[in-house]
Order: C-alpha cells, then sequence, then structure tokens
C-alpha cells in the first residue's frame, strides 16, 4: 500500500459515524467483561473502544542490523506499517495504541526513511495513535504527532509492554513474542499466539503476539511467560482459526 492508498483511508477514518466492520473469520473472545478480537495479522480489535492493539512492531530493525554489519532486506518498517494501515482498514479503528518496543532501539525514529516516515505521520494524523513505550524505545526520539506513556488504563484495563508479576487488575502486554508449535499433518509449524491467563479472584490478563515483521519469538510455555502471568488458575495460548479462537492449554493449576 503506497502514499496515495493511506490518504484516502485517512479521510475515511475521519467520518464522525464510521461503523467497524470486522469479518467473522477473526476471532472474538471475552476478556475482562469485555469483547476483544484477535486477528489473523497479530493485532487485537477491541470494538468497544473502536481501537486497535498491536505489540512489538520492532520497526528499523533492519536498519539498527545493518548498522552492526548483518545485512537484511531495508523494507520492514514499511511492511509493519502497511499491515497496520490494512488492519485499520479492516476493522473501522479509529485508534491506535501500541503495546512498547515500537522501534528496535531509540534511534530507530530518526532512520525512518522518507516513504515509511510519511505513511507513519499519514496514519498518525488520521487517527488517535498512542505510543507505550518498552525496553528497546525508553527514550523515543520522536512522536510523530502523537502521545507517548510508559503504561495507561483503559476501561479497568492497564495497558503496558511488559507483564507484570503479581499484577491483580486486567492487563494486556507484550513483550515476548509468544509463538504456539503445533503438529499439522506431520509437519511442525510456529505460529504467533497470544497467551491469556485466568483466576476467578483475579482479572484477565494477556500477552500479545508481536506485530512486527522482523520479530523471532519465544515458545509460549516457555518458563518465562507463565511466571509473568502469576498467580493464575489457568494459562492458555490463543489462535485465532476460521472465525474461532482455538485455545491450547499450557498451565493449570494444582488441585
Amino acid at each position: 500500500m503506497g502514499l496515495g492508498a493511506i490518504a484516502p483511508l485517512a479521510k475515511v477514518l475521519r467520518r464522525r459515524h464510521l461503523k467497524a466492520m470486522v469479518p467473522v473469520s477473526f476471532a472474538p473472545m471475552e476478556f475482562a467483561g469485555e469483547e476483544l478480537i484477535l486477528l489473523k495479522s497479530n493485532a487485537i480489535f477491541w470494538p468497544s473502544e473502536q481501537a486497535l492493539l498491536v505489540a512489538d512492531l520492532h520497526l528499523e530493525k533492519g536498519s539498527w542490523y545493518a548498522q552492526h554489519g548483518q545485512l537484511l532486506p531495508p523494507y520492514d518498517s514499511r511492511e509493519t506499517l502497511e499491515r497496520i494501515a490494512d488492519a485499520i482498514k479492516t476493522t473501522g479503528a479509529r485508534r491506535v495504541i501500541t503495546l512498547g518496543d515500537n522501534f528496535h532501539d531509540d534511534d530507530g525514529t530518526h532512520r525512518l526513511d522518507p516513504y515509511a516516515a510519511g505513511m507513519l505521520e499519514s496514519l498518525t494524523r488520521a487517527l488517535d495513535w498512542v505510543w507505550l513505550t518498552g525496553n528497546h524505545d525508553e527514550e523515543m526520539g520522536r512522536a510523530f504527532g502523537a502521545s507517548i506513556f510508559q503504561e495507561i488504563e483503559v476501561n479497568g484495563i492497564v495497558l503496558r509492554h511488559e507483564a507484570k508479576a503479581g499484577e491483580f487488575r486486567p492487563e494486556l502486554s507484550g513483550h515476548y513474542h509468544p509463538k504456539m508449535r503445533v503438529r499439522v499433518r506431520n509437519r511442525h509449524i510456529a505460529r504467533p499466539c497470544g497467551v491469556v491467563s485466568r483466576s476467578p479472584e483475579l482479572g484477565d490478563r494477556m500477552i500479545l503476539p508481536a506485530f512486527g515483521a522482523y520479530t523471532g519469538g519465544m515458545d509460549a510455555g516457555a518458563p518465562e511467560i507463565l511466571a509473568a502471568l502469576q498467580p493464575a488458575s489457568e494459562i492458555d495460548a490463543v489462535l485465532p482459526a476460521k472465525g474461532k479462537l482455538v485455545r491450547f492449554p499450557l498451565y493449570r493449576e494444582a488441585a
């Protein structure tokens, strides 16, 4: 998607009575009394807030590696921003909240090529865009017209970069890049996934999949992920598949 495609999109998003239209192939889930929709793109759409949530964009990761002698195709930022624009167009989101590690390093904001910078500025002008910072970009060099926070709370749900062990409030976070490894027809497949914890006494919590083009992954059942979501009575990996949310048990509290 080029700049010519984003400009009309910006006009559409400014319409006061824009209604979200999410295809039924995407998987809804109940979370802390809210409906969230896990998209195949690894974003979350929050219909009541008309908000798109994305974690771990790691923009300009390719150029960071190039500075350190490892050459990768330098178009990761463009690809990631195009995918965000597509998700906005699909859902009708009027707000974007990023959950940290937006850029691979603090100086990444200054390395965006003019094309990618223009894409980002078009999006931030058209939407209520909120950056939450992470461990890779604690001191973001530029905000591109958006707001910057360490964490925020929306409708009683805390949004931050890294899950806080012992958190008793509902929480949405990123940081760990969870992936679920499954066997399908004698093949092992790794797919980005969300990880959701539940407890009768505490709020629901979820670690979002990484959204960026150049993001690896940690096994969803890794001890670091399970520890970050404690205390919990159950922890599941979640994936969208054919309009349903597929759950893979990762942890159950001993009876």
